[in-house]
């Protein structure tokens, strides 16, 4: 009674159930369509425009045309170098981007809680104060994994140069399951629930990844469930809204081969790709990332009440 009574805005103010998190998600996207699509699609546009401008370049002033001899051309080797290259760079671009648009969509599910519609430039301003301490808290993230799969290689390096094979079984039957289940744990504990922490709490980065670690307590399945839910079908939906841009830059090759142009067609394919595939994968999964956080604050610290006092509920 107390969800159907006080729902302001795009999800009712009580704990959330699964169903209610995919339709705040969605309705938050269509009602805010520029702060949510509208910012993942700038930032991917802009950040592929690097590797189509380059490849734009190189096509027009380097012969990129296969020699038809089996061996790698000059033009080849700079087709396959320079377009990797700038795809590359655009992607890391894309990546930071896009990381502060999930900082945006944080502020805009927040705002969307208690009926309140943020523009892009409202929720690009929300962000202000905090987009250093995302990108820190992002490269401790990224750090903190490559130090765990930096000391089970060196554990398996050591014993691979000491220990009998009946040992290297006995280990990896023993630890790739229980690495595994590791992983899994850091996901949930410590990786999902700190950017919408350090986001709308505003705190800091080792304070925000102890938040989403105190959030999640007793919630793993919980979370664990509704993570993997939301990655499967946002992989899913995404994949199937590129499908005409990667099997294009699949065909292409195999039907020009010859031209002084397929490099630049197939960049171009795979950066329409990427912008259609980021359009809805980014929003979607942040929003809903955004909204266990606000069912996990209402559900442990009567954060729905909170909520209702600031949309003038008493």
């Amino acid at each position: 009674m107390l969800g159907a009574a006080h729902k302001l805005g795009a999800i009712p103010l009580r704990p959330l159930a699964l169903g209610d998190m995919y339709d705040a998600a969605f309705r938050i996207i269509r009602f805010n369509p520029k702060a949510t699509v509208g910012s993942s699609v700038l930032v991917a546009a802009v950040s592929m425009a690097l590797p189509v401008l380059l490849t734009a370049i190189l096509t027009f002033t380097v012969d990129m045309t296969a020699d038809g001899s089996g061996d790698l051309s000059t033009g080849e080797a700079i087709a396959i170098f320079g377009t990797t290259g700038s795809v590359l760079v655009g992607s890391l671009l894309q990546m930071v981007g896009l990381l502060l648009v999930t900082g945006m969509v944080a502020h805009v599910v927040a705002a969307a809680a208690i009926g309140r519609r943020l523009s892009l430039g409202e929720a690009w301003a929300a962000t202000r104060g905090s987009r250093w301490r995302l990108i820190g808290l992002t490269l401790l993230l990224g750090l903190m994994l490559v130090g765990m799969l930096a000391v089970y290689g060196l554990l398996w390096v050591g014993l691979v140069l000491v220990a009998p094979t009946w040992v290297l079984v006995v280990f990896g039957i023993v630890s790739v399951p229980a690495f595994l289940a590791l992983l899994v744990w850091w996901w949930v504990r410590v990786y999902y629930l700190p950017v919408p922490a350090l986001m709308i709490e505003r705190t800091g980065v080792t304070a925000a990844i102890g938040r989403g670690f105190r959030l999640t307590r007793r919630q793993f399945w919980r979370t664990l469930g509704i993570g993997l839910l939301t990655a499967i079908i946002a992989g899913i939906a995404g994949g199937l809204l590129a499908l005409p841009f990667s099997v294009g830059a699949q065909v292409v090759p195999l039907a020009m081969p010859d031209s002084q142009y397929v490099a630049l067609v197939t960049v171009v394919l795979t950066a329409l790709a990427t912008v259609v595939q980021t359009a809805f994968v980014t929003p979607f999964s942040a929003a809903v990332t955004s909204l266990q956080y606000l069912d996990q604050r209402m559900r442990k610290e009567a954060y729905d009440v909170e909520l209702m006092a600031r949309a003038g509920i008493t």
